[in-house]
């Protein structure tokens, strides 16, 4: 029995009346946003918006001034396992002596606990997932000697040796160039297709159609949330960004 009442267990993440400042500034007013199991939904909004703020607050590495988080009906803590992350990359120390594998083996912590060394069939996990997204090759070299998308599909292989049901991830195409940032989505349109649920913070209006099916506007509170195809209109980007929206408009490539 979980110690917690499940609540909306039938949503991957269901997030309700969350609000977190930032010396006494709000950064995110009154949050209310569900996503469904099985999708590839982007959170997009201008600079300042909060996305990255929002992943945080519902992993609970923000502290928020009120609200609440639950990931298939429970709290982060009771749901650890089936949640993965995938952070900006300008947060981690890639001067870390740690090679592709070592980040890769960093993901099944939460089994194995810290005390008890990774044995074969770990890094045979390990292996597997570098290799399913393109990464073999490079099990053993160090981290930082990786370009900006080597090192997210390796992030990105971390989270699949969790077989977590629910993947964030924080700008993971930002600062790659175009051919990497397309394998990097087939990668996570892969997993949405196996039944993973895929949540990014997007920055690129231009790719939202043709990459997402899901789509949460926000702009310090949740602007507009749906299936792309309702959410994103003229409207609703301009309530979102404001003059800058002129700049963007509705169209975009349609998602195949």
């Amino acid at each position: 029995m979980p110690d917690t009442p499940l609540h909306e267990p039938h949503i991957a993440c269901h997030i309700e009346d969350l609000t977190v400042s930032y010396r006494d500034r709000p950064v995110l007013w009154d949050i209310d946003l569900d996503v469904p199991p099985g999708v590839m939904a982007a959170i997009v909004g201008p600079n300042g918006a909060g996305k990255s703020t929002l992943l945080k607050a519902a992993l609970g590495l923000v502290r928020p001034v009120a609200g609440h988080v639950r990931f298939f009906g429970l709290p982060y803590g009771q749901a650890r396992r089936r949640v993965a992350y995938v952070p900006q990359r300008a947060s981690v120390d890639w001067d870390f002596p740690a090679t592709a594998r070592d980040v890769v083996l960093m993901g099944l912590y939460g089994r194995l606990g810290w005390l008890r060394r990774p044995g074969r069939a770990e890094r045979a996990r390990a292996d597997a997932a570098l290799e399913a997204v393109g990464m073999a090759d490079f099990a053993r070299r160090q981290i930082g000697e990786l370009s900006g998308g080597q090192q997210q599909r390796v992030f990105i292989a971390r989270a699949l040796v969790q077989e977590a049901d629910l993947i964030l991830l924080d700008e993971p195409m930002a600062g790659v160039d175009a051919l990497t940032e397309r394998a990097i989505v087939a990668i996570l349109k892969g997993l949405r297709d196996q039944g993973r649920t895929i949540v990014v913070v997007h920055h690129d209006l231009q790719t939202v159609r043709a990459y997402f099916d899901w789509l949460v506007l926000l702009n310090v509170r949740v602007i507009a949330q749906g299936p792309v195809a309702q959410v994103y209109t003229g409207d609703n980007l301009r309530a979102t960004y404001g003059g800058q929206a002129a700049l963007i408009g509705p169209e975009g490539p349609a998602a195949p």
